[in-house]
């Protein structure tokens, strides 16, 4: 959701009762501009019940390329609820993140770590104690571990280790693969204090995003076999900092079926370059431009606003609820 979920998607996901978050990724040069919108949208219709002394949404950062001084400087102006980090080069990097963040904001502004494996969620509590831990399984959309387990075995795993340690007091939300309210019952069963969800909001009339990509998510099905996770379409991009650990799961396409065994030739590189010059026609049905999505991308099948899908996922979460305690 790196740049596609910002002020407008943010503040209509924290009006409808969940707590929307600012994706600045790498780049947090226009993080300012993006938290002045949000606070400008909160300040003509504020928000029922949210507190007054932050800002009710997050920003998240994608730490191996996010400069800290400029997103301190963001975060201490702004005091958004939280922040969210996820992707140091080493888990050691993020202390100094929690640090300054929490010192600038006197602690107001909440610390939330994204992991994907029960090892980098124990290293999490242990350097940062931070007040929730973000369970990805290996099901999510864009970028996490390349090698790890479905939020099935994942998050049970992660909470009794968590526990065991001592860091039970950790608030745990479950992310990768959760589109309705089926996956978000499932996940509450789990142990889960909420859910995560990005895919899902790809389809939403909030966010900013492409018309070619978003017409691609809408059409895919089986997402279990139409998406891959790969470091082509990082090489395509040209973002190429990322961990080596980490890979981007998006929606198969040409430039993938093209790069034979993960290698992408000049001829490739040329073909996206042309690809990203015709603009929406890039995400055709040949198409070469990246779509990442998570497997649930089959279940996203209709464009609707973001309290929309909220309102949906909440009944359907009722209603399952109502079922299972016949």
């Amino acid at each position: 959701m790196r740049l596609i979920s910002l002020g407008p998607l943010a503040v209509a996901i924290s009006r409808a009762g969940g707590i929307g978050f600012i994706s600045a990724g790498t780049d947090v040069n226009d993080l300012e501009a993006h938290l002045q919108e949000a606070s400008e949208l909160i300040e003509q219709e504020p928000i029922e019940g949210a507190s007054t002394s932050t800002l009710p949404i997050g920003v998240g950062f994608i730490n191996w390329g996010a400069d800290l001084n400029t997103s301190l400087q963001a975060v201490k102006r702004f005091r958004p609820a939280a922040v969210w980090f996820f992707a140091p080069h080493k888990n050691s990097d993020l202390v100094e993140w929690t640090h300054a963040m929490r010192e600038a904001t006197k602690g107001e502004t909440k610390v939330w770590i994204q992991v994907g494996s029960v090892q980098d969620a124990h290293d999490a509590a242990k350097l940062c104690n931070p007040e929730v831990i973000v369970v990805q399984g290996s099901d999510a959309g864009g970028h996490g571990l390349e090698r790890g387990a479905g939020i099935v075995s994942l998050f049970p795993e992660t909470a009794d280790a968590l526990k065991e340690a001592g860091f039970e007091h950790v608030s745990l939300i479950a992310a990768g693969g959760i589109t309705e309210g089926r996956g978000v019952s499932a996940c509450l069963a789990l142990g889960a204090e909420g859910v995560v969800m990005g895919t899902r909001f790809l389809a939403s009339t909030e966010a900013q995003i492409a018309k070619g990509y978003q017409n691609v998510v809408l059409r895919a099905r089986d997402g279990g076999v139409s998406t891959v996770r790969t470091k082509v379409y990082d090489i395509l991009r040209g973002t190429t900092g990322w961990p080596q650990r980490i890979g981007g799961r998006g929606i198969i396409n040409q430039s993938f079926l093209d790069a034979k065994d993960g290698n992408v030739t000049e001829e490739n590189k040329q073909a996206y370059a042309e690809a990203l010059r015709r603009g929406d026609l890039g995400w055709s049905s040949d198409g070469r431009l990246t779509a990442y999505a998570g497997t649930g991308v089959g279940m996203v099948d209709k464009l609707q606003p973001a309290r929309e899908i909220l309102e949906k996922i909440r009944r359907d979460v009722g209603e399952i609820n109502s079922r299972l305690s016949v």
